[in-house]
């Protein structure tokens, strides 16, 4: 194989970035609509907050099931850039029929299936990253693709909200979907270079699915990682989802004010993940987990300040300082994986965590919503309690992290440079 130029490998990166932006606007598109009175109406969702978290919570369902049985597929018979390829052409599909749903039953069908659909983007992004980075060097490009979670909800937010309110809300799905086709598309095909793995490689096996899959199970520390991805993703799903409504319903402010406001907290996470990730590049490699501990706690103390504030100024402050320290833990867990796990497995790997992290987070927007119709239904605050707990949970998992004997392999890894397979 040619080898690929530092320049090309970085815009391969950037291309990336723009398509999990891209993602994550489309993803988040339901946050905002439950707010819009039409599209209430249209699905009979008005004062139903656990119908509401559901529409998230089954995208999330099929996001994880679909991250973690069809990932191993995709990385032995197709490889990341034809998986990106045909995961995009899907986006589109699913999410231009999503308005001429008739019934919420269907709806939710959608949404699971387009789910479904996004469910390997990060395992590709990271077979990527692997295969074109050195051990040494992936801290950067992870934290750089991992921006456009941060990015996409931002501007997504204040955009969705200005489509809904200045045409409709089945505007938005087209608008979405367009996006998919005309720049998601067109930045795999120019920018992402194919694996080399698939070129120079035949026909591939069951037999080498199943090793793949077994080999990805078998990764040390798997158990550790997984459970702060899961606590990582439960506070993403559950904060976005239901942020609009906090600031627009419990404090009262404005559409385009809520937008504003949503977005700031996202827009600070960006610089944060970006960090995170030059930290990861310096930092001793045992001491890696340690951004865990310190992220977690700030983060749970973040939105404690939040919500326990009337005033406007640390009420913003708060969410600012809590996605900011939820941000700069972003990069440290593809980076363990990659740093774990065995080179042929990676993205199953990731697959795996993400998947299953995905999954059972994807319930968090549903059970904030049942306690915040416990307690309301316009005490929205009561629902980020859950956001506390999964946390402290992280901050609990990085310290433990370092007492045990997965951070020698991970040492041992870093410092021989396993799992590298970059064409330079």
């Amino acid at each position: 194989m040619e080898k690929i130029s530092l320049q090309k490998r970085w815009l391969g990166v950037l291309a990336l970035l723009i398509i999990v932006i891209i993602a994550y606007i489309d993803r988040i598109n339901v946050s905002v609509l439950i707010t819009n009175n039409d599209f209430l109406t249209a699905f009979e969702l008005h004062d139903n907050r656990i119908l509401q978290g559901q529409l998230m919570t089954i995208f999330l369902i099929g996001y994880g099931l679909s991250a973690f049985f069809i990932t191993p597929i995709f990385e032995t018979f197709l490889g990341y850039r034809r998986g990106l390829i045909l995961s995009i052409i899907l986006w589109a599909i699913f999410t231009a029929i999503s308005p001429l749903a008739g019934s919420i039953f269907i709806l939710l069908i959608f949404r699971a299936i387009l789910g479904a659909s996004e469910g390997p983007l990060f395992s590709l992004k990271t077979m990527y990253i692997n295969e074109h980075f050195n051990s040494h060097e992936r801290g950067k490009p992870n934290a750089v693709s991992s921006m456009g979670v941060s990015i996409g909800l931002s501007i997504g937010f204040p955009i969705i909200a200005f489509i809904i309110y200045q045409f409709s809300w089945v505007s938005s799905f087209y608008i979405l979907s367009a996006f998919n086709i005309l720049i998601g598309l067109p930045l795999i095909l120019f920018f992402i270079q194919p694996s080399k793995h698939h070129q120079n490689e035949g026909k591939r096996s069951i037999k080498q699915l199943t090793n793949t899959f077994i080999t990805a199970l078998k990764t040390p520390g798997l158990i550790w990682v997984l459970i702060i991805e899961v606590a990582t993703l439960s506070y993403l799903w559950g904060s976005s989802s239901w942020l609009p409504a906090y600031l627009l319903d419990e404090k009262g402010f404005s559409i385009k004010q809520m937008g504003i406001i949503s977005s700031l907290p996202f827009i600070f996470s960006i610089l944060s993940k970006f960090l995170g990730g030059y930290i990861i590049d310096r930092i001793a490699n045992k001491k890696m987990t340690m951004i865990f501990f310190v992220g977690g706690l700030a983060t749970a103390l973040s939105i404690i300040l939040t919500i326990t504030s009337n005033n406007i100024i640390m009420i913003i402050l708060g969410l600012i300082l809590a996605n900011g320290f939820w941000g700069i833990q972003g990069a440290a867990i593809p980076t363990l994986v990659q740093h774990l796990s065995d080179p042929k497995s990676v993205g199953s790997t990731y697959g795996i965590i993400n998947g299953l992290g995905n999954f059972i987070s994807a319930f968090i927007p549903a059970i904030m919503g049942y306690i915040i119709s416990l307690n309301g239904n316009n005490n929205i605050s009561s629902g980020f309690y859950v956001l506390i707990g999964t946390q402290l949970v992280i901050a609990i998992c990085g310290l433990l992290f370092t007492k045990t004997k997965h951070v020698t392999v991970l040492e041992h890894n870093m410092t021989n440079g396993v799992a590298t397979k970059t064409p330079h």
